[in-house]
């Protein structure tokens, strides 16, 4: 009998279940839209990306794995081709979110600077999460000669899956003692375009 007590008091049945956090469930949203791609545009309007505006654009949630989702961002150019050269790299470990950019130029070479981003420092939201730059990218920028981009924050948003307004949305933004700069694209969910062409290098 008190062996069966014992193991009763053990049974996994009456274990509460664990928590699902702000991050699991934005996680999770990123990883439902695998293998689609989504249209999109410049919705912000500084002088910096002026050649940006009214471009088309195309996010595709192309690999995607149980710790990490890579996001290619092509940028259609005034030739007629597409710039293929970005793609974010959303992943998760025991202490939160991190963002990573890979730049890549049209040969498939790694640009000088790549794989920069940041992590989050809090929970953040089912609909936004924010990341701030870490140490090797700033180093990096130093080194480039961007030290504008020392006190970057980045955010990527995404609405809840069934709404008829759903948004995923690219920012970055620096405080005013920086250049007060902010960059933002978003993206229609409702709407899946075609995938495009892998991004350069892959």
């Amino acid at each position: 009998m008190a062996i069966a007590l014992s193991l009763a008091g053990c049974d996994p049945a009456r274990q509460p279940a664990p928590e699902i956090s702000a991050q699991d469930i934005y996680f999770e949203r990123l990883s439902l839209l695998c293998g689609k791609a989504y249209a999109g545009q410049l919705v912000s309007d500084q002088d910096a990306d002026s050649a940006m505006i009214g471009k088309p654009m195309i996010m595709h949630v192309s690999d995607c794995s149980l710790n990490e989702i890579q996001i290619p961002f092509h940028i259609a150019e005034e030739n007629g081709e597409w710039n293929r050269s970005r793609t974010w790299k959303i992943s998760r470990n025991k202490d939160g979110l991190r963002l990573k950019h890979r730049h890549r130029h049209q040969d498939g070479s790694l640009d000088d600077v790549t794989n920069y981003g940041g992590d989050t420092a809090n929970e953040g939201t089912e609909d936004r999460q924010e990341f701030l730059v870490d140490q090797e990218s700033i180093d990096m920028f130093r080194k480039a000669g961007l030290d504008q981009s020392v006190t970057n924050v980045w955010a990527v948003e995404i609405s809840a899956p069934g709404k008829n307004d759903a948004r995923f949305s690219y920012e970055l933004k620096r405080p005013k003692e920086a250049d007060d700069r902010f960059f933002r694209v978003e993206f229609d969910l409702s709407k899946p375009v075609d995938p495009p062409p892998p991004p350069w290098g892959d």
